[in-house]
């Protein structure tokens, strides 16, 4: 493979730290640059609001790999100095007063987390996102015991930051502006669970909220620290400080200024290439085929095998060979007090939930559309999450009734199929 050829990858997170990687695993032995916002080593996120932020992990816990990692691979980093430009026509990069040319460039520019806007009170001091090692370390010295937390949104991020603050002894309300918590993403069962479970940790939890407004301390009420809070059903609540958790925005600026197709997020074919032939996406950022439809996923899973995928088809490519489609394989996972919350598959157009309880707090709830499994949360059951993957990647389905008899072991599921 010819040593003039360049890769650029924009994005040091999970998705980018992946590529170069399996570039490298894949003999690729041109030019490599990996470019990072931040000034950190590339890093694992779903610790940051979990054991990072708990103090159960450091920085060197979280990190990927070594500095000679990239070192012995002959992997440019350049971190702390984000990219301001993309020219599609030279085919180059520019990053302050660097201008970097690339024969394939990758964007894994993941995303940003949402805020409430300024109108709701979203520039008030003592605010706080979840995204970043700098977003945590300006957090945890807030958590101390006796204060009072409001955590705004009730997806994953949003109960991780409430399990946290409630075992540091914190007084925590978590506010969910939709019906139930976790609506987006499970069915009314697996959010009884977790209300029923942050509830017995003593987290007030406030669904059908509506609107949120944050109240600041000055008279004008918009301005100064934050210290409470207005909701649209009418309740009054006072804060020390606020965690916002209430999704993620895919990072699109680069893309968008270079011109390319965007469809909630950058738009990929099933080989992970953008409109332009010479640009790649994976990660959080993307959006790409799947099952007929369009979807963009958010998890490390996904950053992994996709960054992967686009890795074999940018040496494909280089080689004149043919690409391949990258398949999602959807899983999730999420640490919640002693709960390890596991979720394989989509559940997207499920008309019924089949509850399997495992005994010793094992529960596991599998989603059907008519006879086709499309989704297993597991709650403290390893084994109802593995059987449940592996059919549902297999494209089989499971016998409701196998599934909630629980004197039945669930590898009869992988012997039947």
């Amino acid at each position: 493979m010819s040593k003039t050829k360049s890769v650029v990858v924009v994005g040091a997170g999970q998705a980018g730290a992946t590529l170069v990687q399996r570039l490298r695993e894949l003999g690729y032995d041109g030019t490599l640059t990996l470019i990072g916002e931040e000034p950190y080593l590339p890093y694992q996120r779903p610790p940051l609001s979990k054991a990072y932020l708990s103090g159960d992990m450091d920085l060197e816990g979280l990190t990927l790999r070594p500095q000679s990692f990239y070192d012995d691979q002959n992997i440019q980093l350049l971190l702390g100095n984000p990219v301001t430009a993309v020219d599609r026509d030279s085919q180059t990069v520019t990053l302050g007063d660097e201008t970097i040319a690339y024969d394939h460039l990758v964007l894994a520019t993941g995303g940003d987390a949402a805020s409430l806007p300024t109108d709701q009170g979203g520039a008030l001091e003592g605010i706080f996102p979840i995204r970043g090692i700098a977003d945590i370390n300006r957090l945890e010295p807030q958590i101390v015991a006796g204060r009072k937390v409001l955590i705004v949104g009730g997806g994953y991020i949003g109960l991780e930051a409430a399990a946290v603050c409630a075992k540091r002894g914190l007084d925590v309300t978590l506010v969910v502006a939709s019906e139930r918590i976790l609506r987006r993403v499970a069915a009314p069962e697996t959010s009884d669970y977790f209300r029923a479970l942050h509830k017995g940790h003593g987290v007030r939890v406030i669904e059908g909220a509506g609107s949120v407004a944050l109240i600041g301390d000055t008279e004008e009420g918009r301005s100064g620290q934050v210290c409470g809070a207005t909701l649209g059903n009418g309740l009054s609540l006072e804060a020390d400080f606020v965690i916002i958790g209430i999704g993620l925005t895919p990072s699109v600026t680069l893309a968008e200024m270079a011109g390319l197709t965007l469809d909630n997020g950058i738009w990929t074919d099933e080989h992970g290439r953008t409109s332009d032939a010479h640009i790649w996406a994976a990660g959080d950022c993307t959006s790409f085929p799947y099952r007929g439809e369009r979807i963009r996923l958010e998890s490390v899973g996904n950053a992994i095998d996709q960054a992967k995928a686009v890795a074999t088809n940018i040496v494909a490519s280089l080689n004149g060979e043919a690409l391949k489609p990258y398949i999602a394989k959807p899983w999730f996972w999420s640490d919640q007090y002693d709960v390890k919350f596991q979720i394989a598959g989509l559940n997207t157009g499920y008309d019924h939930v089949v509850i399997r309880n495992g005994g010793d707090g094992a529960v596991s709830h599998w989603y059907y559309c008519g006879d086709e499994l499309l989704a297993v949360d597991a709650m403290n059951d390893g084994r109802a999450y593995m059987v449940g993957k592996r059919l549902i990647e297999a494209g089989k389905s499971a016998d409701p009734a196998i599934v909630t008899d629980a004197s039945v072991d669930l590898k009869v599921l992988m012997k039947r199929e």
